[in-house]
């Protein structure tokens, strides 16, 4: 997707805690906490979500914020995550939606492998364990 337009500063992939798993950029500095502002458009991307849900208004697919400076984009990528794109602010708007849209399937296909959960297998807690099969003191780390 960088390689895509020479207005696309910035990509990074956050679960939806607002944790970056990955992040790429035209350059190799940038000047800004990316993780914070990765946090941030996980933050905005399913604060609006919730709105949404409670509008009932339908499923919420891509968040655009833009400045003087350049836009940011933000879409999701399953129940899992959500993609944030930096942009130039004169970028053709119709080709970031359909990049993302485009990417939307394969990026949650990814995360939903990446991310999946790890069941515990059958008779493996320790006794000891307050909460498994005995009683006593939580195991030593």
């Amino acid at each position: 997707m960088l390689k895509t337009d020479i207005g696309i500063k910035k990509l990074m992939l956050v679960d939806r805690t607002g944790l970056t798993i990955a992040s790429v950029s035209k350059f190799s500095y940038f000047p800004n906490d990316m993780d914070g502002i990765g946090a941030i458009a996980s933050a905005v991307f399913v604060a609006c979500e919730e709105q949404g849900k409670n509008l009932d208004i339908g499923d919420l697919k891509i968040v655009t914020s833009e400045f003087s400076g350049g836009k940011i984009f933000v879409s999701d990528c399953g129940p899992k995550g959500v993609i944030a794109l930096v942009s130039d602010p004169d970028i053709n708007i119709g080709l970031i939606r359909l990049l993302l849209k485009r990417s939307r399937k394969e990026l949650k296909d990814v995360l939903g492998g990446f991310l999946s959960d790890i069941p515990e297998p059958l008779n493996s807690r320790d006794p000891r364990d307050p909460g498994g099969a005995g009683e006593g003191a939580l195991v030593d780390f």
